[in-house]
């Protein structure tokens, strides 16, 4: 063991460890989920202490020895490195700060390493006095989040393309194929199994182009504002220059925040956009129970669908296989529901110039934009891919519903069509031939309505 000193006296930290006291003090302090800061928040706040470490030097606050040492840890960190040592629990007290100290400590005691020195002398590197230079907790956090959200946004577009992609390719095969659309679980009117696809797949787009234009709402940052937004301790030249540093750094369309007392007390944004993976979230599990539903069976359910099997269903009945894709799919989109509802808590709970509760923000956008991402190519590349339908019975289930005469409404008028509905509910017997029977139609007539183009069509002709 080593022992480092504070403001609240001596503390003892593994003689190997490249963090240090702040941080030990928070891992005797904060153990609440017992995992840390999720991967990709760490390696955004090391691109943040990158970019400020670039524009200290560029402006002389650091000599060329201690901001490269500073960077190249950092880019140790980017690089994978050092994980195990950022290890604070991922709810914290403090808006962030253990987080913070804990990057500034492993960084400054692998920089003092390459320069030579011992960990937690700190001769040539501190934590606070280089790697901290001109910075705050409360602009580094959530300048760090909002990068972290932004890369993890475009790998989830990327999940909703494919998934719509995938719903879209089976509607075009099949588009011919009828079926029969229900409401409120009640056989209602014929449609194709294509044009339900179709739908499912207008849904996705949406939810693409709703993730699409919400990263514009991230992109502004206040970093340079420091502890409430004024930029106190930082001097000018650097708060005007270390977000173009970041945007480098990131390659990301980073910009200053006009405003940087109100980027730094409200977090608004974060509610904003958790709003639109609940949107997401939502359809998410709407069509994935759809597509449970329409594969019941099967053969005593629904069983228009054909799911593709992954894997045994049950331990105790031989042969079952369960829609497990579909269930896990809806999991994750319950997943990203309840951490709305924890986002939304905790950026309502902010007061006066600061909110305290980013961390437990940080932690379930990030899990609910990774868990989206991964339901959506989950879903479409182990189930909707590889769909099948039945169209025998999607047929025979047409042809068989008394629902069926809805479409004929045009031709016979509503009245004749509910005698001809309530006679075939009553008889067992096909719309059609009861139709042909009664002379109310011929036969060229019949099949010119009841095809799945006149079905499907907007209107009737």
């Amino acid at each position: 063991m080593r022992i480092e000193s504070d403001a609240l006296g001596e503390f003892p930290v593994p003689a190997d460890a490249y963090y240090g006291i702040h941080t030990a003090r928070a891992l005797a302090n904060f153990d609440l989920l017992g995992r840390p800061c999720r991967a990709e928040l760490i390696r955004a706040m090391a691109q943040v202490k990158l970019a400020c470490a670039r524009t200290n030097a560029e402006l002389g606050f650091l000599s060329e020895a201690e901001a490269g040492a500073i960077q190249a840890a950092c880019r140790e960190i980017l690089a994978g490195g050092l994980h195990p040592w950022i290890r604070v629990d991922a709810l914290q007290g403090g808006a962030g700060t253990s987080l913070n100290m804990n990057l500034n400590e492993v960084i400054a005691n692998r920089a003092e390493e390459r320069l030579g020195g011992s960990l937690g002398s700190y001769a040539r590197v501190h934590p606070l006095h280089q790697v901290n230079l001109h910075q705050s907790t409360n602009d580094v956090f959530p300048t760090a989040l909002k990068v972290a959200s932004l890369v993890a946004l475009d790998r989830l577009e990327k999940g909703i393309a494919r998934l719509q992609s995938a719903f879209q390719a089976r509607e075009h095969v099949f588009e011919g194929i009828p079926k029969m659309g229900r409401t409120q679980l009640q056989d209602a009117c014929p449609m194709t199994v294509g044009a339900a696809f179709g739908a499912w797949s207008e849904a996705f787009a949406r939810d693409r182009w709703r993730v699409f234009k919400c990263k514009e709402r991230l992109r502004v940052v206040n970093l340079g504002g420091t502890a409430i937004g004024t930029g106190l301790t930082a001097p000018r030249d650097y708060i005007f220059r270390v977000t173009d540093r970041l945007r480098e750094e990131t390659r990301l369309n980073l910009a200053r925040a006009e405003n940087l007392l109100d980027a730094t007390q409200n977090a608004d944004v974060f509610v904003e956009v958790s709003g639109i993976l609940k949107a997401h979230a939502v359809n998410l599990y709407k069509i994935s129970s759809d597509l449970r539903l329409l594969a019941s069976g099967p053969r005593a359910g629904i069983a228009e669908l054909r799911l593709p099997p992954v894997q045994a269903g049950s331990s105790v009945m031989p042969g079952k296989v369960n829609p497990v894709v579909c269930e896990a799919a809806a999991q994750a989109a319950m997943t990203a529901i309840g951490n709305d509802t924890m986002i939304t808590q905790a950026c309502q709970s902010g007061q006066l110039e600061l909110n305290a509760f980013l961390p437990l923000v940080a932690n379930a956008l990030l899990e609910s934009l990774a868990v989206l991402e991964r339901a959506s190519l989950t879903l479409a590349e182990r189930c909707v891919d590889g769909i099948e339908v039945d169209a025998d019975h999607c047929r025979e289930q047409v042809e068989r519903s008394w629902a069926v005469v809805t479409a004929l409404v045009p031709a016979l008028g509503y009245e004749t069509a509910s005698r001809v509905a309530k006679e075939a509910a009553a008889s067992d017997r096909r719309v059609r031939d009861l139709v042909l029977e009664a002379g109310l139609l011929d036969a060229a007539t019949l099949d010119r309505l009841l095809s799945p183009a006149a079905m499907t069509a907007l209107g009737f002709r």
